[in-house]
């Protein structure tokens, strides 16, 4: 019997090493093989990936050093941006495409591990074939860093990556949130908000194990500074126009004369790189949302 039951646990832990793994795309699981880095650009600004991974402190350049080095807090731990720069040795000049959907998609690195979702493809899995691969394309024509990636500070039992592939299960989502979505602005607006700028990562609020609330869907939430609150950005709290609202994406100052600060700073300096029309279309979106009552916290 007790043969019996240590065969049983050594399958078990077997299936359940397997089960953890990370899930690898190979290219044929891309219709599209090639990019355009003219159009990747745009894709890069969206994706806000140089609001994350230039390093802190770093100069402004017109081809961003994606060195990493940007630390962020949390509840788990503290989690730090990587190099992801074109450099062969510390960053990701070395992957393939697939690879790198494989990143964005399932949150899998080249080596089978599991990324931490404070990396935001839980938001990147709605990208399309064509975006990843213009995406892929631009940002090898950015300059090389050979900084070394920083270790994320995490404690037991976050440390333990394979755990991961638990919260993946419990959280990754398997369509868009928002399903009406009935004109092209709104269309648009969709994409931009909950897959390229991924903006409900911190304007939604998070359960115990760091799961979107769907119902409070962009209904805001604490900063994991500590400092403050992340707004709420639905019509339950943000009355401005469309005109105000396009008009803070594209330049960060608010009808009340305030400009933005903090991490919105950057991502408004990324929005301003986008055509009008998206700023247009985010604001469609969000004046679409069902309204969330400001919390009481």
């Amino acid at each position: 019997m007790m043969r019996l039951l240590l065969g049983l646990c050594v399958v078990g832990a077997g299936g359940a090493w397997v089960l953890t793994g990370g899930q690898q795309l190979s290219a044929d699981d891309l219709d599209i093989q090639t990019g355009d880095a003219v159009a990747g650009e745009q894709i890069f600004w969206a994706a806000g990936c140089a609001s994350c991974h230039v390093a802190p402190e770093a100069e402004e350049t017109p081809a961003p050093v994606l060195a990493g080095g940007e630390r962020f807090p949390s509840d788990f731990g503290t989690f730090v941006a990587p190099n992801i720069s074109p450099d062969a040795a510390v960053g990701i000049g070395n992957w393939t495409l697939a690879e790198f959907a494989t990143a964005l998609r399932n949150g899998v690195s080249p080596q089978g591990q599991h990324y931490y979702p404070a990396f935001p493809y839980p938001s990147y899995t709605h990208m399309t074939d064509q975006d990843i691969a213009d995406l892929w394309a631009f940002m090898q024509t950015l300059p090389a860093s050979d900084a070394p990636s920083q270790s994320h500070e995490l404690s037991f039992p976050f440390s333990i990556r394979r755990s991961v592939a638990v919260w993946k299960w419990m959280n990754l989502p398997s369509d868009f949130h928002t399903q009406d979505a009935d004109t092209p602005e709104l269309e648009r607006g969709r994409y931009l908000v909950e897959a390229l700028s991924h903006c409900a990562e911190c304007h939604t609020p998070r359960d115990a194990f760091g799961g979107l609330i769907a119902d409070r869907w962009m209904g805001g939430a604490p900063n994991p500074t500590g400092k403050g609150n992340i707004p709420n950005i639905t019509p339950g709290a943000l009355d401005w126009s469309d005109t105000d609202i396009a008009y803070y994406l594209g330049t960060g100052f608010t009808p009340d004369y305030d400009s933005a600060g903090g991490h919105m700073a950057r991502v408004v300096q990324n929005l301003s790189k986008l055509p009008e029309e998206d700023r247009k279309a985010i604001t469609a979106y969000l004046k679409a949302l069902p309204a969330v009552a400001p919390s009481s916290d």
